[in-house]
């Protein structure tokens, strides 16, 4: 029973890796030559401007919740929830990956697609690759099913939030959004399989496992 879960388990975490890269690697086949918007683009941004142009004030409360000095100290609670429960691996996990899958989008994703906006690299946006990477992270690393169900809400809720600031702000398109939040997903996943499988293996070859089968 245990193998079929953990084999089940196994295969959700493969489909949502699989299914983020591709969202990821898809949507940049669509953008135009100079990088520019969509048709997709535009039409998510239309109604945006329109309603709320009047009011720009809005857009800048709207991307608070993806600004470092909201994200860093979210992950640094989520770091110290753990340890309080005294699980060291989920607490280091929590730690590093996030902050290494905005490391991948700044360094390998963004030059490769090369889409410009302004003076920067604008696909996938690095804001939305932040709070979804520390959200992500933490869901996959929680028991508690009451905590997993609050972080995927406010999660869901505040990105589509910071996605109409941005918008409204000309600091990304959708698609830019869209696709930080597919890698951030697909990276996050990835790299806490990884790590669980590192966990599973340094615990099957530790000394007091090997010592406990004499």
């Amino acid at each position: 029973m245990t193998d079929a879960r953990g084999r089940s388990t196994d295969l959700v975490r493969g489909g949502v890796v699989v299914a983020g890269g591709a969202v990821t690697v898809a949507l940049p086949q669509t953008f135009p030559a100079d990088g520019g918007p969509t048709a997709a683009d535009r039409a998510v941004a239309a109604p945006i401007h329109s309603a709320l142009d009047a009011h720009p004030g809005i857009y800048h409360a709207l991307v608070i919740p993806s600004n470092g000095y909201i994200v860093l100290p979210l992950l640094v609670a989520g770091v110290a929830w753990f340890l309080y429960r005294r699980r060291w691996w989920c607490a280091a996990t929590l730690a590093v990956v996030p902050e290494l899958v905005v490391a991948i989008n700044t360094l390998v994703l963004k030059p490769l697609w090369e889409r410009p906006l302004h003076d920067y690299l604008a696909y996938p946006s690095g804001h939305t690759v932040q709070l979804v990477a520390v959200a992500t992270a933490f869901v996959l690393l929680t028991d508690s099913r009451r905590a997993r169900r609050i972080t995927v809400a406010l999660g869901a809720i505040a990105l589509v939030l910071v996605a109409i600031g941005m918008i409204g702000l000309g600091y990304h398109l959708a698609t830019d959004i869209a696709g930080g939040t597919a890698a951030a997903i697909a990276m996050t996943t990835a790299l806490v399989w990884c790590a669980a499988l590192l966990r599973a293996a340094a615990v099957r070859f530790s000394p007091a496992r090997r010592h406990s089968r004499r």
